[in-house]
């Protein structure tokens, strides 16, 4: 009875540690003029030349209003800014998990980058979170 209590307990006590994790991170940046590359993990997207067909998106179509816009309107919060880059950060609801989104502007488009902090899988959830940022454009 007592290893029925441990396993949950021990579960949410990983997931409330990776939260807090999550939450003293920062974006990447960019790395010589481009968006960070991706780890090996699967819990993150880009639109750079040279990204993993798995984990490739499109870049986005878009000034640098409408990027700050359609960030505002999924629920991110702009970290930082230049002329060519900004990065965002968002939360997720119960467990508070941050996840960084950066965008680099390359002439007309903006090439994007969505990735978790912390953990291993996302549940697709920054691929879903390009394909909301697409959508509010």
């Amino acid at each position: 009875m007592r290893l029925l209590f441990l396993i949950p307990a021990t579960i949410i006590t990983g997931m409330i540690i990776l939260s807090l994790l999550s939450q003293r991170g920062k974006a990447k940046g960019l790395v010589d003029g481009r968006l960070s590359p991706l780890p090996s993990k699967p819990n993150c997207v880009s639109s750079e030349p040279g990204t993993d067909s798995d984990k490739q998106v499109e870049p986005l179509s878009t000034n640098k209003d409408g990027v700050k816009a359609a960030i505002a309107a999924t629920g991110g919060t702009i970290t930082s800014e230049s002329d060519d880059y900004i990065s965002a950060t968002y939360t997720s609801g119960l467990m508070r998990f941050v996840d960084d989104v950066e965008f680099r502007r390359d002439g007309k488009l903006w090439q994007i980058r969505s990735a978790s902090r912390v953990g291993h899988s996302d549940m697709g959830a920054n691929r879903k979170r390009v394909k909301a940022i697409r959508a509010a454009l």
